[in-house]
């Protein structure tokens, strides 16, 4: 996957994140590469679910 296919990704889940889950903001959803895992752990603390619990919702 290119730079770009991932980046259009990653902008639709975050619009699908911050429809679902309202109390998430746009520095939650920042995507700074190799800080992957701290805004991973940014949204599980707000909406009290795992990634895989929040990746199976929208797969």
């Amino acid at each position: 996957m290119n730079e770009q296919t991932a980046k259009g990704n990653w902008n639709e889940m975050k619009g699908k994140l911050k429809q679902k889950y309202a109390e998430l903001t746009d520095d939650d959803l920042t995507y700074a590469e190799g800080k992957e895992d701290e805004m991973w752990g940014k949204i599980q603390k707000k909406v009290g679910k795992t990634r895989e619990e929040i990746d199976r919702e929208f797969s």
